[in-house]
C-alpha cells in the first residue's frame, strides 16, 4: 500500500515538474490578464462609441417586460451585449496573436545563418572530394 502512495507521489512530482505543466500555467495567468485588458478595452471604449453611433443606444438595458409582471422580463439587450462583446474580443485577441506572429517572423528572418556546415555537410564534403581525387 505504501508503494502505491510513494509511486503516485514520484509520479505527480514528475507531472509537475515537467516544462509544459508550467508553461500552461503561466499561459493561464497571462491569459487571464490579458482577458481583463480586453475587456476594459470592449466595455470602456468600443461599446461607448458603438453605442454614440447608433444614437446613445446602450445596449444592456434593452428588455422587453412580459406582460402582468412588474418583474420578469427578457434582457435581450444583454445577450447582443455579450455577442458584440465577444466578436470584439475576439478581434482584439486576433490582432494582439497576428502583431505577434509577424514580430517573431521577422525575428526569425533576421537571424544569420550559421557560418560553420554541419558535420553532415563537411562529411558530404569529403567524400565529394575522395571521389573528385580519384
Amino acid at each position: 500500500m505504501k508503494n502505491k502512495g510513494k509511486n503516485f507521489i514520484a509520479e505527480f512530482k514528475e507531472f509537475i515538474s515537467r516544462g509544459n505543466v508550467v508553461d500552461l500555467a503561466v499561459g493561464i495567468m497571462i491569459g487571464s490578464a490579458f482577458t481583463s485588458i480586453v475587456s476594459s478595452l470592449v466595455d470602456d471604449i468600443l461599446m461607448p462609441l458603438i453605442g454614440w453611433m447608433f444614437g446613445g443606444i446602450d445596449f444592456s438595458d434593452l428588455k422587453y417586460v412580459i406582460p402582468g409582471s412588474a418583474e420578469a422580463s427578457i434582457n435581450y439587450g444583454m445577450f447582443i451585449q455579450n455577442i458584440v462583446d465577444f466578436f470584439l474580443i475576439a478581434l482584439s485577441v486576433f490582432i494582439v496573436v497576428k502583431i505577434i506572429n509577424t514580430f517573431r517572423r521577422k525575428k526569425e528572418t533576421e537571424e544569420p545563418a550559421s557560418a560553420e556546415p554541419s558535420e553532415d555537410v563537411l562529411l558530404l564534403r569529403e567524400i565529394r572530394d575522395a571521389i573528385v581525387s580519384k
